[in-house]
């Protein structure tokens, strides 16, 4: 299992197919944010979204679009609040904002964004 810190240090990507992101490393998901929808809810019941984390990877399916290729253009990013697994949810110093890069064959490059960057609360 790989931290989000071995991932971005080591230029690793994730994976996307049709509405399906895969992350290669384990953290729950606050918010994402793609072109203007801004999903907060991903329980069983979300019409937006649903995460599962598993050993080695986070799984998001975003139910609202059919193909992530074609719905964010290279100029655009999915933006992501989350924590790492098994770090302290409440403690707001563990929230990390994350950019991911629609690229082509599949792959999803992964930025950290920094603390100026505000992403709508």
């Amino acid at each position: 299992m790989k931290t989000l810190n071995e991932v971005l240090e080591s230029g690793l990507h994730g994976l996307y197919y049709g509405n399906r992101i895969l992350l290669p490393f384990r953290a729950d998901i606050l918010k994402a944010i793609i072109e203007n929808d801004i999903i907060m809810d991903f329980s069983s019941n979300s019409v937006g979204g649903e995460y599962n984390v598993y050993d080695d990877f986070t799984e998001i399916y975003f139910y609202e679009y059919k193909d992530i290729s074609e719905d964010v253009t290279e100029f655009e990013t999915i933006k992501l609040i989350l924590v790492e697994f098994g770090e302290d949810i409440f403690d707001f110093k563990n929230h990390r904002k994350i950019a991911l890069h629609v690229k082509e064959h599949h792959k999803l490059e992964i930025e950290e964004l920094n603390n100026d960057i505000l992403l709508i609360e």
